[in-house]
């Protein structure tokens, strides 16, 4: 019998879109932010809901729940924004996640992680790091790197930069 050690485990931070809870590797977030106004920047994708300045630094806020499919998110008393730092190319970009709500961290042993779902070859699951249980309940942990191409973020920045200069 093995003894899961705290070296073993990774914490994730547990979050709703709907009805379902999802996870990112917490060394990955850098902080969670009430919502609040957002600046709608013009010819960017649905997703990307707009801009926050996050102590004079310009933010993209992405809504998670466009990206996968489902519908806006609305915003409640719980509605919240995940700030993360995601690496585009060479450099470290932070960005914001709209979430329904944060639920807490948790501990994962990674031996109990099992591998994100095969759903043919028409669906991509690479954002999906595996699947973790918890009471009961899935839990879907997330790369949040794959969540948005390399080339999606690249253009939202490019777009971001150019209609914020003009």
């Amino acid at each position: 019998m093995s003894v899961t050690t705290a070296e073993d485990t990774i914490q994730y931070l547990t979050f709703k879109l709907e009805d379902e809870v999802f996870a990112t590797d917490i060394a990955q977030v850098r902080e969670v932010l009430e919502f609040s106004q957002v600046t709608k920047v013009p010819r960017t994708p649905d997703y990307m809901r707009g801009v926050i300045n996050l102590r004079g630094h310009v933010v993209p806020v992405l809504d998670l729940k466009l990206r996968f499919g489902m519908h806006i998110t609305e915003t409640t008393v719980n509605t919240c924004v995940i700030i993360v730092e995601i690496r585009i190319g060479d450099e470290m970009t932070i960005i914001g996640a709209l979430a329904d709500s944060v639920q807490e961290v948790i501990d994962m042993d990674p031996s109990t992680i099992q591998p994100a779902p095969k759903i043919g070859t028409k669906l991509n699951t690479d954002f999906i790091k595996g699947m973790g249980k918890r009471d009961e309940k899935f839990v879907i942990i997330l790369d949040i790197e794959r969540i948005f191409s390399t080339e999606e973020l690249v253009a939202v920045q490019s777009t971001m930069e150019g209609e914020l200069q003009e």
